[in-house]
């Protein structure tokens, strides 16, 4: 399984109000007319289904970046979703966690094999006393059940407590002896930055990622999200319709793991960056880090829209790596009340893809599966 990323650009988010093109080469002259009608295709797919707003960007090294916006902020009254409008990327945070634990590993601020006990005392007096390391939190491989503690999330419960709470539960196996899918433990990583460097996770985030990338409205935390009206609102479906819904503040708690807001712009850099279009501020050595295949995640092969074409799939630093129809891919999705969120990484054919919806539905997997589909019977010539 290839671990390096070698990728460049371009970039496209849904609209029916705007659009942005950004100029670039055209060294593949039908890639446009593609990528525009995949455009048509979800616009009216999410039309059909009267999803409030959408942000979908695309990025390939062979042509011009392509923006679009999609809707409005709200179902009633919203203000029309622009490049620039912030978005919850719920467990695509997971992303930006892997990849900023690498960089600072591949920096020599820790290492991802120490352990988690050198830096926080507690997991030290813990059962897994030095066994639990720092590259175990991000491959969902400490050993414990599956969403341990998510339950503590979604109440008034504080984060230290519920770690706390966290270091009492009776793993299922040894880390690296089985998969399961963490927020709380994941989000552990911002404990070890934070020991480790005086500074707290969205701090570096910022310094370390949004600011070299010049991911302007990208953000960690509610009160970011906030901070204006420009921003998409949740919503949730009612038997006829989608209503918006109350932005709530539970997984803001667990930054790591589903803390980060971002536009559509925003995305479009995030795509670039992992494509290996920032050398300066992701290096090689970060991005083929983040992608080792630490964790064997077997039961993401019979999921229903993928079973037929997903023959293999691993967890590496917050990113999923799998083996669809022989090609080599990138993923991570994510889902809160009000939103959800795909991306996709090519690696071997130079292309991104990121869609962020502010309403709860499955179409989701619907449109990143045929994204998918389409690219390969492109590239392939099918």
């Amino acid at each position: 399984m290839p671990y390096l990323i070698f990728l460049l650009p371009s970039l496209f988010i849904l609209s029916l109000f705007t659009s942005y093109t950004v100029k670039a080469k055209n060294v593949d002259p039908q890639w446009e007319p593609f990528v525009k009608d995949y455009g048509r295709y979800v616009e009216k797919k999410l039309t059909s289904k009267g999803i409030p707003g959408a942000a979908l960007s695309i990025v390939n090294t062979e042509s011009a970046d392509y923006i679009k916006a999609f809707g409005r902020t709200k179902s009633k009254h919203g203000l029309v979703v622009n490049q620039h409008t912030r978005f919850r990327l719920a467990s695509v945070s997971k992303t930006f966690a892997g990849t900023l634990a690498a960089k600072l590993a591949t920096q020599g601020v820790f290492a991802i094999d120490d352990p988690v006990s050198e830096y926080i005392t507690d997991f030290g007096l813990s059962r897994y006393k030095n066994e639990l390391k720092i590259y175990h939190l991000l491959s969902h491989s400490s050993g414990l059940v599956p969403n341990a503690y998510d339950n503590l999330i979604e109440s008034r419960t504080a984060y230290p407590k519920i770690v706390k709470q966290l270091l009492n539960v009776e793993p299922i196996c040894r880390p690296s002896q089985c998969y399961g899918y963490q927020n709380v433990m994941f989000s552990v990583i911002g404990d070890v930055i934070k020991s480790t460097t005086g500074e707290d996770y969205a701090y570096w985030l910022n310094e370390s990622i949004f600011k070299p990338l010049q991911m302007n409205n990208a953000s960690v935390g509610y009160d970011n999200m906030t901070q204006d009206d420009n921003y998409a609102h949740p919503h949730v479906r009612g038997k006829t319709r989608w209503y918006t819904a109350k932005l709530k503040n539970n997984y803001y708690k667990v930054p790591p793991a589903a803390g980060v807001n971002a536009s559509a712009s925003d995305m479009a850099i995030w795509l670039k960056a992992q494509l290996g279009q920032y050398p300066d501020v992701l290096s090689l050595d970060t991005l083929s880090a983040q992608t080792r295949t630490y964790t064997h995640t077997k039961k993401e092969k019979y999921r229903r829209v993928w079973r037929k074409k997903l023959k293999d799939a691993y967890y590496g630093l917050g990113w999923r790596i799998y083996d669809y129809d022989d090609e080599t891919i990138f993923y991570h999705s994510g889902w809160v009340q009000g939103y959800r969120s795909d991306l996709v990484i090519f690696p071997h054919l130079n292309i991104g893809f990121s869609l962020i919806l502010n309403a709860e539905t499955g179409l989701i997997n619907e449109l990143t599966t045929e994204f998918v589909d389409k690219v390969l019977a492109y590239k392939r010539g099918n």
